[in-house]
């Protein structure tokens, strides 16, 4: 059984309004975006690499992916907090929120950095 064609028209309407909804977003969130895209492919390249390599120091693999997907994690909050349409945080200031994200990366990170021996 093919597709209808109907189910092709729906996926390109779909693609489409996410398209156009997603060019009115500010140039600020789609760079935490673009961030965050990075490190999830970095991770992905990290489990990659341990796929056909092998994973001899496991904790130096493990440091790496969770130093990637933590970071991802830690911009997506950011993201969240410097959203202008979420209600929730209307009262914090962008500077206090990048304060925030860069300290919770600099724990993330050296605890990262003492699990790696």
């Amino acid at each position: 059984m093919g597709k209808s064609p109907t189910t092709k028209d729906d996926a390109q309407a779909l693609f489409h309004s996410l398209r156009s909804a997603y060019s009115a977003t500010p140039t600020n969130l789609k760079i935490i975006d673009l961030y965050v895209v990075f490190a999830v492919f970095i991770a992905l390249i990290q489990v990659v690499y341990m796929a056909v390599v092998g994973s001899f120091p496991f904790n130096s693999f493990l440091s790496g992916v969770l130093s990637c997907v933590g970071t991802a994690v830690l911009a997506v909050c950011l993201r969240i907090q410097v959203n202008k349409e979420n209600k929730e945080f209307k009262d914090l200031p962008p500077e206090h929120a990048f304060a925030d994200f860069v300290l919770c990366n600099l724990v993330l990170h050296l605890v990262i950095m003492n699990f790696l021996g």
